[in-house]
C-alpha cells in the first residue's frame, strides 16, 4: 500500500509542480502590484486593494467556468478518444470568448459599488480607473484558461509554467515603468498596475497559442486545423459542468473580497492590512490549488479508463497530500507573520493589523487545503452542483453572517460583541466557513465514490 501511495503522489506531483510554479507566477503578478504600489502611497495601495477585490471576483469565476474543460478533456484522454478533443476545444474557445466578453462588461459595470463605501475621493477615483483599465485583459484570460485546461488534461504542464513566468516578468517590468514613471513615462501609480496586468493577459494568450501550434505533442489533438462555428448544444453541456464551478469560486472569492469592501469603512489601515493578509494567503493557497488541478486531471483520466476503485484512491491521496502541506504552511505563517507584513509595507500600523490577520489565516490552512482538494476531486467525477451548494452555505450562510456580526457588531443582530472587531471579526467568520465547507465536502466525496463503486460492481454482476 505504501508503494502504491508513493506512486500516486509521484504522478500527482508530476502534473502539479509545473502548475504550481505557473500559479505562483500568476499570483505573483498580484503580489507585485500590491508590494510595488504599497511603497508608492497608501492611497494607491488602497485603490489596488479595492480594485483587485472586484477584479478577483470576476476573474476567479471565469477561471472556475473554464475548469469544466479540464474534466471533459481528461475523461477523453483516459478513454484514449483523442480524436474527439479538437472539436471539444474549438467549442470551448467559443465559450471562453463569450464568457470573457461578458465578464469584461460586468467588471466595468461593477465599479458602482465604490459609490456606497464612503471612500476618500482620491481612492475612489484611482480604484475605478484600475478596474476599467484592467478589464481589457478579461477576454484574453478566459481563452488562455481554456487552453490551460486543454494542455493540463494532456499532462503537458510545462507551457503553463513557462508562460506564467513570462507574464510575471512582463508585469514587474511594466509595473516599474508605469507605477513610478521611469524613463520619462507618466507616473500612473495604481493605474499602471492595471495596464501591466491587462496587457500581460493578452501576452500569455498569444504565447499559449504559439506553444500549442509549434510543439509536436499537440499535433494529434490540435484544435485550430480548421474553422468551426459555435454549437450551442455542446457549449451548453460544458456550461452545465462549468457554471456551478464558477458559482463555487464566486461564492468563496466574493466572500473574501466582500470582507475587503466591508472593512473599507474602518479606514486606509484596515483596507491595506486586509489586502496584505489576503494577498499572501492567496499565494500560499496556490499549492493546494495546484494539487487540486492535478487531482481533477488524475481522477478524470482514471474514470475515463473505467477504474472507479482507483479513482477513489486517487481522490483521497490528493486530499491527504494537501493536508500535509497545510500543516507546514500554517506553522510558517504563524512564526513569520510579522516579517511577511513588513515585506509588504513600511507602515507600522498596517504591519501590526496585517500580522494579526495572518495568524487567523494560519488557522484556516487545514480546512482551506481540504476543501479545495475535495472539490477538485469531485470535479474529476464531473459532479459540480452539490459542491456549489455546499460552498454557498459555507460562505453565505456561515462565513459572512458570522463575520458581519463580529466585525461590524450591528445592534439589530441577536448576538454580537460590544465593540466591532473590525477585520479580525470577518476573518474569524472565514475560518468557520472554510471548516464547514471541508466537513460537508468530505462526506459527499465519500458517499459519491462509494456509490460509484457499488454501481460498477452491480453492473458487472448483472452482466
Amino acid at each position: 500500500m505504501k508503494s502504491k501511495i508513493r506512486s500516486e503522489i509521484a504522478k500527482l506531483w508530476q502534473i502539479a509542480w509545473p502548475v504550481l510554479i505557473g500559479q505562483l507566477a500568476t499570483v505573483g503578478m498580484a503580489v507585485s502590484d500590491v508590494a510595488m504600489t504599497g511603497h508608492l502611497s497608501a492611497e494607491d495601495l488602497a485603490a489596488v486593494a479595492l480594485g483587485a477585490s472586484l477584479w478577483s471576483i470576476i476573474l476567479v469565476t471565469v477561471m472556475g467556468i473554464m475548469i469544466a474543460i479540464n474534466a471533459v478533456v481528461a475523461h477523453e484522454v483516459g478513454a484514449s478518444a483523442f480524436d474527439k478533443i479538437p472539436h471539444i476545444m474549438r467549442q470551448s474557445m467559443w465559450m471562453a470568448f463569450g464568457v470573457g466578453m461578458l465578464a469584461c462588461l460586468l467588471l466595468n459595470a461593477s465599479t458602482f459599488v465604490f459609490d456606497y463605501l464612503q471612500l476618500e475621493p482620491e481612492v475612489h477615483k484611482k480604484a475605478s480607473e484600475f478596474v476599467h483599465v484592467i478589464s481589457i485583459g478579461m477576454p484574453a484570460f478566459a481563452m488562455y484558461r481554456a487552453l490551460y485546461s486543454y494542455t493540463t488534461s494532456l499532462n503537458e504542464t510545462k507551457p503553463v509554467m513557462v508562460i506564467a513566468i513570462i507574464g510575471l516578468i512582463f508585469n514587474i517590468v511594466v509595473n516599474w515603468l508605469l507605477i513610478y514613471g521611469q524613463f520619462g513615462l507618466p507616473q500612473l501609480g495604481s493605474t499602471g498596475c492595471a495596464v501591466a496586468t491587462g496587457l500581460g493577459m493578452w501576452l500569455m494568450l498569444f504565447c499559449m497559442l504559439w506553444w500549442t501550434h509549434r510543439a509536436p505533442v499537440y499535433h494529434a489533438t490540435f484544435p485550430f486545423t480548421h474553422r468551426e462555428g459555435p454549437k450551442w448544444s455542446e457549449i451548453r453541456s460544458m456550461l452545465k459542468i462549468g457554471l456551478p464551478i464558477g458559482v463555487t469560486y464566486f461564492a468563496e472569492v466574493s466572500a473574501f473580497c466582500a470582507v475587503g469592501l466591508l472593512v473599507a469603512k474602518f479606514g486606509t489601515v484596515a483596507i491595506s492590512a486586509n489586502q496584505i493578509a489576503l494577498n499572501f494567503s492567496s499565494l500560499i493557497f496556490m499549492v493546494p490549488m495546484s494539487l487540486g488541478i492535478a487531482l481533477t486531471t488524475r481522477v478524470g483520466q482514471t474514470l475515463g479508463e473505467g477504474d472507479v476503485v482507483h479513482a477513489r484512491f486517487v481522490s483521497w491521496v490528493g486530499v491527504g497530500v494537501g493536508l500535509v502541506f497545510a500543516v507546514f504552511s500554517a506553522t510558517f505563517m504563524t512564526l513569520l507573520r510579522y516579517q511577511v507584513a513588513a515585506a509588504y509595507t513600511s507602515d507600522p500600523a498596517v504591519q501590526e493589523v496585517a500580522a494579526n490577520l495572518l495568524l487567523l489565516a494560519a488557522i484556516f490552512q487545514l480546512s482551506d487545503a481540504a476543501q479545495v482538494t475535495l472539490a477538485c476531486a469531485l470535479r474529476g467525477y464531473k459532479v459540480t452542483r452539490i459542491p456549489m451548494l455546499i460552498h454557498i452555505l459555507a460562505f453565505y450562510g456561515v462565513a459572512l453572517p458570522v463575520g458581519c456580526a463580529l466585525g461590524l457588531a450591528p445592534d439589530w443582530m441577536p448576538w454580537h460583541p460590544t465593540k466591532p472587531m473590525e477585520a479580525t471579526g470577518f476573518w474569524i467568520g472565514l475560518v468557520l466557513g472554510l471548516t464547514v465547507a471541508a466537513f460537508f465536502l468530505s462526506i459527499f466525496l465519500h458517499r459519491l465514490s462509494s456509490s460509484r463503486i457499488a454501481y460498477h460492481f452491480q453492473a458487472q454482476t448483472n452482466e
